[in-house]
């Protein structure tokens, strides 16, 4: 129990930080993979905020889909990252940032580090914690947690549908 409201304290503060004005604000969409005990499809959306392109913050709820022991499943997650890239005024070294951040289900949390390509495709991983002893169709997510994820900005959506 310690566990979870200390990761519930660090989300809470990292977030806070948020409250700056002049933060720019992208939407996006995103689908992925996640390997969490068993395999899931993630489909969902996100906010980017950015001040400067060094550190981002990225929130976002998806839905986790896929068969658990033989049954349909529907997980829904709530998620934060914190993109960080400290090169400055060197575009190349743009193109990936470090990522920290964690995820929350109705059955865990998982804090998860990784990189992310120009914001666009993610890989992560980290462990995940179960939420007491909840299970899912007989099943306990607990253990590695892998992510990878295709994030489309929905301004990209709106100039290709033109």
């Amino acid at each position: 129990m310690k566990k979870k409201i200390s990761y519930s304290i660090l989300l809470t503060l990292l977030f806070c930080s948020l409250g700056k004005a002049q933060l720019t604000v992208h939407k996006m969409v995103h689908a992925g993979y996640v390997y969490q005990n068993q395999t899931f499809a993630e489909l969902g959306g996100r906010l980017l905020f950015l001040e400067n392109d060094d550190v981002i913050y990225r929130v976002g709820v998806a839905g986790l889909l896929g068969s658990v022991n033989g049954q349909f499943a529907v997980l829904p997650k709530l998620q934060g990252d914190i993109l960080l890239n400290f090169q400055r005024n060197v575009d190349l070294y743009h193109s990936f940032y470090f990522l920290a951040g964690a995820e929350a289900t109705t059955k865990y949390i998982a804090p998860k580090l990784g990189v992310t390509l120009f914001g666009l495709v993610d890989l992560s991983g980290g462990y995940a914690f179960p939420i007491g002893q909840a299970v899912i169709n007989g099943k306990k997510l607990e253990g590695l947690n892998i992510n990878f994820t295709v994030n489309v900005p929905i301004v990209l959506i709106h100039q290709l549908l033109q």
